[in-house]
């Protein structure tokens, strides 16, 4: 397979897999294992049908241009203001909560080398230093990407195989239906990759069958490691105690619960080890994807694209508020989390599903690739979107 083709599979599977992966277990603690697998599967399908919907819509404008003139082409005025509100708030949203995890996980990677960092040294050492890479463009992100995605699938398959012997069953009997709605949120931003296909379509050169190979692949990889994530986090840590799931959900630090439970309850420093590189891994490449969507978004918005000289100030744009978000609220992981799964519900389902419906059936829209379904898939989309804010509200 071609490395780009290879690299954009992986900035997909980069910007999913991330801080979401390591919330999931702890956000689906009060339902419990079956109802988070079955919400998993659900929500993977309702991302990733959304997803071509995006493409689709991408493809009916120039090259380089982003969600915002996407909205504006096809709903007017009115969705592309709603999409700038939306989109700004949901990638604040998640950069902060990748900072704050960043943050806390860099505080404690420190402290077990004995070096002590403070909150906002910690913060702005983990913005500014990925922040040089985003600012190189998605070239420099790719390439940095590329790297770290082959370290966290390696270190993901072991850390796996070396927690699963641990597994007691009787913890993934678990079930709490009625609550299968508490953890939706944050399921559904672990699959928010969709962000980033303006930015590959770009990257790719409007090739749509590689376009669709991506998305497909892109998404799927995640979906397999969040089975396999929850499967055995669930299956080891149990969901209450001082070191359990619903504990950390309330810390609001679960990645450094997270690696004191596994250090509690294991007791090997080799899985303490590679949890660290995994979890620290996770927070780069999530961090770096959703940046990455920021700029250019911004870049577009701005009509700031064809002028390298103003990226700086677009990226300063991009970071500063939630970077200063995460300093007057350190422990804003989960909430942000929460907060971004309501936005994406809107912005990468509602709005995706209404572009495509107004562009098609209304504007005549066709640049030669239409998603398969029709007005039933459009309208099913709808109807889980109506069901997911309810459940968000």
């Amino acid at each position: 397979m071609h490395a780009k083709l290879i690299g954009g599979i992986f900035l997909v599977t980069g910007t999913a897999i991330g801080a979401g992966l390591l919330a999931l277990p702890v956000a689906t603690a009060e339902s419990g294992f079956l109802p988070a697998i079955l919400l998993l599967i659900v929500c993977w399908a309702a991302m990733t049908s959304s997803a071509f919907l995006i493409l689709e819509a991408c493809l009916w404008l120039p090259r380089q241009t982003n969600l915002i003139s996407m909205a504006g082409k096809t709903l007017g005025a009115t969705g592309k203001a709603l999409t700038w509100l939306l989109y700004l708030l949901l990638c604040y949203a998640l950069l902060a909560a990748y900072i704050a995890g960043g943050t806390d996980l860099l505080k404690n990677l420190a402290a077990s080398a004995h070096i002590t960092l403070t909150t906002p040294i910690a913060a702005i050492l983990f913005t500014g230093g990925l922040g040089c890479i985003v600012w190189g463009g998605i070239r420099a992100v790719d390439l940095s990407n590329r790297s770290l995605m082959s370290i966290k699938l390696m270190s993901f398959i072991i850390l796996i195989a070396l927690i699963a012997p641990a597994i007691h069953p009787s913890l993934l009997t678990s079930r709490h239906f009625p609550t299968i709605g508490n953890g939706m949120t944050v399921t559904l931003t672990s699959f928010g990759f969709a962000v980033i296909i303006p930015s590959l379509r770009y990257y790719f050169h409007n090739n749509v069958r590689q376009l669709r190979q991506i998305i497909l692949a892109g998404s799927i990889l995640p979906l397999i490691c969040y089975l396999a994530w929850i499967s055995v986090v669930m299956g080891v840590i149990p969901r209450h105690g001082d070191h359990g799931l619903i504990t950390m959900l309330h810390s609001g630090q679960p990645t450094s619960g997270f690696l004191n439970a596994l250090e509690h309850l294991l007791q090997k420093n080799s899985i303490t080890n590679i949890a660290r590189l995994f979890t620290s891994i996770c927070m780069l490449t999530s961090f770096l994807g959703v940046a990455l969507c920021m700029v250019d978004f911004l870049g577009d918005g701005l009509r700031a694209n064809h002028h390298p000289r103003y990226r700086l100030w677009v990226c300063a744009l991009a970071l500063l508020p939630p970077l200063s978000t995460v300093l007057w609220r350190p422990a804003i992981f989960i909430s942000a989390l929460q907060y971004a799964g309501l936005i994406v519900v809107v912005l990468l389902i509602v709005l995706p599903v209404l572009m495509v419906w107004r562009g098609r059936y209304y504007l005549k829209l066709d640049a030669g690739y239409r998603v398969a379904g029709g007005k039933p898939l459009l309208s099913l989309l709808l109807l889980f979107s109506a069901i997911a804010l309810y459940y968000s509200i």
